[in-house]
């Protein structure tokens, strides 16, 4: 099981499976994520040239974007009617990022830089 403190960091995308496909399936290009974790408080900070996003909660306490599940930190997203899931978890030191919406999912693998 990882821990909040092996997930921290800044991650670069190294392999990508199905992505095209996701982004199309949101109607939404190549980012980099950010996890930081300052004492209870995790952020994930997700950085493209289009746009950034974040998202920051209180480890152990309820929270509508995500929650832990062995090892994975799981986020479920609604919006416009759409919903997501995207789990993350580390496999042999890498970061990785499953992103499911509806029949179409992508599999994104990063690795640590900093």
């Amino acid at each position: 099981m990882a821990t909040v403190q092996q997930l921290e960091g800044r991650w670069r995308l190294v392999d990508s499976k199905g992505f095209d496909e996701y982004m199309k399936e949101l109607g939404v290009g190549i980012p980099d994520c950010i996890i930081t974790c300052d004492g209870k408080n995790l952020t994930i900070k997700t950085e493209s040239t289009l746009k950034t996003t974040q998202f920051s909660c209180t480890l152990g306490e309820k929270f509508e974007e995500t929650t832990a599940d062995d090892g994975a930190l799981v986020q479920h997203q609604e919006w416009d009617g759409k919903e997501s899931t995207i789990t993350r978890k580390l496999k042999d030191g890498k970061l990785v990022v499953e992103c499911v919406m509806n029949n179409v999912a992508c599999t994104r693998i990063y690795e640590k830089v900093e």
